[in-house]
């Protein structure tokens, strides 16, 4: 499964480094296009890049995470003859503690599974990994960060542009291809 996933992973990465470099090689360069000076970067590209990169991963990463729990959930609610207690919450658990387990809730925010024990207590199912839930956030933090700073750089340019008569933002980008 976690190759699959990988698989899926390494494919879209490809895709968008492949469509992101589309059109900006020109197949034959033509004598006026070399002497050309380089287009400059639009403001705040690099955490565009960082924020679109963490938000895949934050997805991706949640996606597999809300894979996990239905899982450990089919798992558990699965009858037969092994099905007491259920096996997700037998895991990385003693046999007492595991045997004293009345019932389960499954949580897809924060992702988890929870098995509930006889005293009312209960304990997280080791099926769903721990890491998940603060890489999601951390993520989905860098990803917001840093579109919160593309904002701010592009915001800045502008009035950078405004103040100064400079060259506006949409100056700068290229106008296609000779």
């Amino acid at each position: 499964m976690l190759a699959l996933l990988l698989l899926v992973l390494v494919a879209v990465v490809t895709a968008v480094v492949l469509r992101r470099g589309a059109g900006a090689y020109p197949r034959h360069l033509a004598a006026d296009a070399v002497a050309a000076a380089p287009v400059p970067r639009r403001p705040g590209a690099p955490f565009r890049a960082v924020a679109g990169g963490a938000g895949g991963a934050a997805v991706l990463l949640y996606l597999w995470g809300v894979l996990r729990v239905a899982l450990a959930v089919m798992s558990a609610e699965d009858g037969g003859a092994d099905s007491s207690p259920p096996r997700p919450c037998r895991t990385g658990v003693s046999p007492q503690l595991s045997g004293t387990v009345v019932g389960h809730s499954a949580s897809y925010l924060p992702l988890g599974l929870r098995c509930e024990t006889a005293d009312g207590g209960g304990y997280d199912s080791a099926d769903v990994p721990g890491y998940l839930n603060p890489a999601v956030a951390v993520l989905a933090l860098t990803a917001v960060g840093s579109g919160v700073a593309a904002g701010c750089a592009t915001e800045r340019r502008v009035r950078a542009a405004a103040r100064g008569g400079g060259p506006s933002p949409a100056s700068d980008r290229p106008t296609g291809s000779p």
